[in-house]
């Protein structure tokens, strides 16, 4: 197999696997939500369905491209999360310097991602 392949059903399976935890688990999203943003429930729901989508959808060859750019969408919407998060790290029981590492990760997910667009 192909390393790009390889990483492709890696990268298709960590969006799977975390669109069906956030119906497993909602109440870890419903926590990191940043207040400032309406509907939390209904967000969740939202990003839950859009990275189940796009995880299988990426697997497609004919969708391949538009799910690649609707994960980069989907990475860029959540970044205010992830930033709330750091900059509120004493409201959650993980390291703060785990949460700030976790900001340029986004940047990485998005060339990953954009590695199949």
């Amino acid at each position: 197999m192909k390393l790009k392949f390889i990483l492709l059903l890696v990268f298709a399976l960590l969006f799977i696997l975390g669109g069906s935890n956030h119906f497993l688990n909602p109440q870890i999203y419903l926590s990191i939500m940043p207040p400032y943003l309406p509907w939390h429930s209904q967000l969740v729901f939202i990003s839950g369905i859009a990275e189940l989508l796009l995880g299988f959808t990426l697997l497609i060859p004919t969708t391949r491209k538009v799910s690649a750019r609707g994960l980069i969408a989907l990475l860029i919407a959540i970044f205010p999360a992830n930033l709330h998060m750091a900059l509120h790290s004493e409201l959650y029981p993980i390291l703060a310097s785990l949460l700030w590492l976790r900001l340029p990760l986004q940047a990485l997910l998005i060339a990953w991602a954009y590695w199949y667009a």
